[in-house]
């Protein structure tokens, strides 16, 4: 099991990343994305390894370059080091070619895997079920997403090349040397171990001012979301300073975290240099008083100082790789945490297939339903409820506030299951069906219209995907839509902005109805589709709704229940109950009733 670090204000508890047998093991479960690329990967790998051992003949051939120079000093000829030094150059030409062929195929292997990761991450994440997402904010879902996944591919482009790279020099190196001057070898192996006890010390403070500067920062990104999301309150409440106040403190503790990790890896790097440069100062001090003892030669003691400076640059190396590891590790068992989330059942994620499902009647069914939310347990929203709708009825609901209506819609949605009891659609159980398959034989016309920040036509074109131009107007026609949008210069590809700011409040309803009419449902929902509308525009998407209602189950919530007065069925809830069922003539005639009551406040208003 994880442990986690903290309870984030969003409600995530994150993980610490710890390197353990356990935590390596999810890190490379989720490299799968690699094994279609593993050939590629693989060679680059070995062009890797190929330059890192051609890297190592860069000391040895110095050195002998030199030897030959001193013999030429003592009489000798110059074709040794020519020839070396050709040779060296021809070492060196096809180093660089290796280095840019695996560099480029690191680049293009890594950015190929983060698009299936994002794909795949992304296809979970809109497939989890609605009580995933009444625990999360969608701000620190996104940061996560974005920032996680990219610190998983800096580890497949950048880390695990660079720790075969540095690994290959740091034990190469020690072999050359060892093999040049065994004495030298034991002085500068003797430093290692307080070296490397040093770096494991400040690695381990550096991974938690790491990770808590990175939960800073997510809770800044959710700030800014949340604020950019509700712009228009934040606005109309004259809230810009409470929020620049939120996002300042929010910062605020960024950058102590911040800066608290930048003086610990200050003092890290400071130490390194001097331990590394302290360290090669004692080898060529070692290695001058050999030379002058005649035990080594100076082609011996060029090869000496190369080799220890790659061994002390790869030394310097790891201390970085593993704290970069480190994230990386966090990351990807934040990443695996999304994706081990259990979906919605029979989510489709793939491209839009053929439905299999004939075209659904519309009987409803609510059979001795009960409901409790699974974050609120312990209180029963829905008590018990019994009600049908026939095939083409109109089902409204009407109650106060807080009464269970749009928790029926979101049961009839399939967004939750029943806690007790069955819903039957058609004579079946509603779990019976495929969900996707289900849910395109309804479509809902909310009283908060969210539109996509597109074109007109490509918001009603939402309800049917690859729909035609002609079909996307004759929808707007039948929406009393379409005078509208020919009003715009750029007609049906007029941008509707962010959410669809651009349009008013019943040029937004009725694209949406629009959209609905497009999808042709057979069971319909409308969530106070007229609310806080003028007469004019109210009287256009009264119209509208007429027609999209016609021959089709709908299902409707009502606060203003002279829009109710001509349904089959008025359904009223209170409390979690159905308390009364009728027309509205039936309700009326109720002495004492709860419809009686608020018809009798509203029609007196």
């Amino acid at each position: 099991m994880a442990r986690y670090s903290r309870n984030d204000k969003a409600g995530v508890e994150l993980p610490k990343a710890k390197l353990n047998r356990e935590s390596l093991r999810q890190a490379l479960d989720l490299f799968r994305y690699l094994r279609p690329y593993r050939v590629r990967f693989g060679a680059a790998l070995v062009s890797m390894f190929t330059g890192s051992l051609l890297s190592l003949a860069f000391p040895y051939f110095a050195g002998t370059i030199i030897d030959s120079a001193l013999k030429q000093t003592k009489g000798g000829g110059t074709a040794g080091a020519d020839h070396t030094a050709l040779l060296l150059m021809g070492i060196l030409a096809f180093q660089a070619c290796l280095t840019y062929f695996h560099q480029l195929s690191f680049a293009t292997v890594g950015q190929r895997c983060l698009v299936d990761m994002r794909r795949d991450t992304y296809a979970r994440l809109i497939s989890l079920p609605m009580t995933f997402f009444a625990q999360r904010r969608v701000g620190e879902l996104a940061s996560r997403l974005s920032a996680d996944l990219i610190q998983i591919e800096d580890t497949l482009i950048g880390i695990l090349p660079q720790l075969l790279r540095q690994t290959t020099m740091l034990i190469g190196g020690i072999a050359m040397i060892a093999a040049t001057s065994l004495k030298l070898t034991g002085i500068m192996l003797s430093s290692l171990p307080f070296v490397i006890a040093v770096a494991v010390i400040f690695g381990r403070k550096t991974r938690k001012i790491a990770r808590e500067a990175q939960d800073r920062l997510a809770d800044t990104a959710t700030i800014v979301e949340e604020t950019l999301q509700g712009i228009v309150n934040v606005k109309a409440f004259a809230n810009e300073g409470y929020e620049l106040n939120r996002y300042h403190e929010g910062l605020g503790k960024f950058l102590t975290a911040t800066l608290r990790g930048a003086r610990v890896r200050a003092a890290f790097i400071s130490f390194i240099m001097f331990a590394l440069f302290g360290f090669i100062v004692l080898v060529l001090w070692s290695g001058a008083r050999l030379l002058q003892q005649g035990e080594i030669t100076f082609g011996d003691m060029t090869r000496f100082g190369l080799y220890t400076t790659f061994v002390a640059g790869a030394m310097g190396q790891f201390a970085e790789l593993y704290s970069q590891l480190q994230k990386a590790i966090g990351a990807t068992q934040r990443v695996r945490e999304l994706l081990r989330e259990t979906g919605e059942v029979d989510t489709q994620l793939g491209p839009p297939t053929p439905s299999t499902l004939p075209r659904l009647r519309g009987d409803v069914v609510f059979e001795n339903v009960s409901f409790t939310y699974p974050s609120r347990q312990g209180v029963e929203v829905l008590h018990e409820i019994n009600l049908a709708a026939n095939s083409g009825q109109r089902i409204a609901f009407v109650g106060p506030s807080g009464a269970g209506k749009s928790t029926l819609i979101s049961l009839l949605l399939r967004l939750y299951d029943p806690s007790v009891g069955r819903l039957l659609i058609d004579g079946r159980d509603a779990r019976d069906y495929k969900l996707t398959e289900l849910r395109s034989q309804m479509s809902m016309v909310p009283q908060e219209v969210l539109l996509f920040g597109g074109t007109i036509a490509e918001n009603i074109a939402y309800g049917k995907p690859g729909a035609s131009a002609e079909e996307i107007e004759q929808a707007a026609r039948q929406a009393n839509a379409h005078e509208f949008v020919q009003a715009f210069p750029e007609g049906y590809a007029t941008l509707v902005g962010d959410r669809g700011i651009k349009l008013s409040g019943g040029q937004r309803q009725r694209v949406a109805i629009a959209r609905a009419i497009l999808k042709n449902p057979a069971i319909l929902i409308l969530d106070e589709a007229t609310s806080s509308l003028d007469s004019e525009s109210e009287r256009l998407i009264q119209e509208a709704l007429e027609t999209l209602m016609r021959g089709r189950t709908s299902f409707i919530i009502a606060h203003r229940l002279a829009t109710v007065r001509h349904v089959d069925r008025i359904i009223v809830i209170s409390g979690g109950r159905v308390v009364e069922s009728g027309t509205h003539a039936e309700l009326q005639a109720m002495e004492g009733g709860v419809y009686r009551r608020l018809a009798a406040l509203q029609f007196r208003e």
